[in-house]
């Protein structure tokens, strides 16, 4: 994962300075050059969107089938909570299928998941995983 930041001078100064301190994977000349690479390719960056916008959306769709509640989003991934079903209980449902994704233990989100938008294989994995858990 590569990440930059734009900002005024004093600003990039200071995430100059500290940038070590919080950034225990500094980048290798092969990881800027292929950030490089993939920023410089419009072409591809556009279809990466689309990707995740065409998969996200269908997503959504078949997690509201399943019940779910998806908040909309504008990134590369949803956070959604089932009607009667909790977090909890479907995350570990899913963690013990391999499927990781994210529960907070945190008053007012403890029933959502945060689900990263992957290929549509893996969401289709998903989905028929969550299928297998509703049904039981």
């Amino acid at each position: 994962r590569v990440g930059f930041a734009i900002g005024q001078a004093p600003l990039i100064e200071a995430l100059v300075r500290i940038k070590d301190s919080f950034n225990s994977y500094p980048l290798d000349r092969l990881a800027l050059a292929g950030a490089t690479a993939a920023i410089e390719d419009e072409a591809w960056f556009v279809q990466s969107c689309d990707k995740v916008i065409a998969s996200r959306t269908r997503l959504t769709a078949a997690l509201e089938r399943l019940g779910f509640s998806v908040l909309p989003s504008a990134a590369n991934f949803l956070f959604a909570r089932h009607a009667s079903v909790p977090g909890a209980t479907l995350a570990g449902a899913l963690r013990e299928r391999a499927i990781l994704v994210r529960h907070f233990r945190r008053a007012r989100i403890e029933d959502y998941l945060r689900i990263t938008i992957g290929t549509d294989a893996e969401c289709d994995r998903l989905v028929a995983a969550l299928e297998e858990i509703l049904a039981s």
